[in-house]
């Protein structure tokens, strides 16, 4: 009969291997293996499953990335994915994940935050405008596979000579993350607003502004009337919504300089 004390031993070994163990869904966004059997290779992995969504995303949109579809497209049955993939839920995960991408060469290193924080949204922007169904898939968590870790580590690194604690920076990146995805989202909203028209975002503003002109009384809306009157939007000379997007952004990057500012004089205090 084996002795009390090395059946506590066995568990305190079991113990440890569950706490070391990776759950399954993060192995897969980590790509990896959960077994090491060794046989034939598989038709099917993680990573071709995810691309196949990813490219049916990028040419139909989001909607038609099902795990029908995706299946239909590798030649497979739906079930035979579940293999590689646990839910449509955590296909979302992967698919965000990896149609992200890693973070560009040019935001390896430090230097002053507030060209770098311009630079990591601005590559951020030009991600979802690459594959612009990403910008509408509701983040389920944290960042937790190796292309979200890669932006977010770049995000932190941005600010690393801030002075700002851990919590006020993760608090920035969430705030100017959120303001990219909203820009998208709006830009992607105004051009299907714009399609079959044939004007760019400039032009389009212009004729809003002039019918704006016409039908706004100046004695019920004074403030409004003064704006479509002034010419503000007869040449903003910005086709794609660029200059909007910069003005957003630098009023963040403001409210950040006052955070990194505080944290500055209450250091001097300590």
């Amino acid at each position: 009969m084996m002795a009390p004390h090395h059946r506590e031993d066995r568990k305190e070994d079991r113990q440890a291997m569950d706490q070391d163990r990776v759950p399954p869904e993060l192995a897969r966004m980590w790509r990896i293996p959960l077994d090491s059997k060794l046989g034939r290779p598989a038709k099917l992995d993680v990573g071709t499953v995810v691309d196949a969504a990813v490219a049916l995303a990028d040419r139909e949109g989001l909607a038609a990335a099902t795990l029908p579809r995706v299946a239909e497209s590798l030649g497979v049955t739906k079930m035979s994915l579940y293999r590689h993939v646990g839910s449509k839920d955590e296909l979302l995960d992967l698919m965000r994940d990896s149609a992200t991408g890693p973070v560009p060469d040019a935001l390896a290193g430090t230097g002053p935050w507030r060209e770098r924080m311009r630079m990591w949204a601005t590559a951020h922007l030009d991600v979802l405008a690459a594959h612009p169904w990403l910008a509408h898939v509701q983040p389920s968590g944290p960042p937790n596979g190796p292309n979200g870790i890669d932006w977010f580590d770049a995000g932190l690194r941005a600010l690393r000579l801030t002075g700002l604690d851990w919590g006020a920076k993760v608090g920035a990146l969430m705030i100017v993350g959120g303001y990219v995805s909203s820009a998208a989202q709006l830009a992607q909203a105004l051009a299907a607003g714009r399609e079959g028209t044939g004007l760019d975002q400039a032009a389009a503003e212009r004729e809003y502004g002039r019918a704006m002109a016409r039908l706004v009384d100046p004695e019920r809306y004074p403030d409004a009337a003064a704006l479509f009157s002034g010419g503000l939007l007869e040449d903003t000379g910005d086709e794609t919504g660029e200059n909007d997007f910069r003005f957003g952004l630098e009023l963040l990057l403001d409210g950040i300089a006052v955070a990194v500012g505080n944290a500055a004089a209450e250091a001097e205090e300590r």
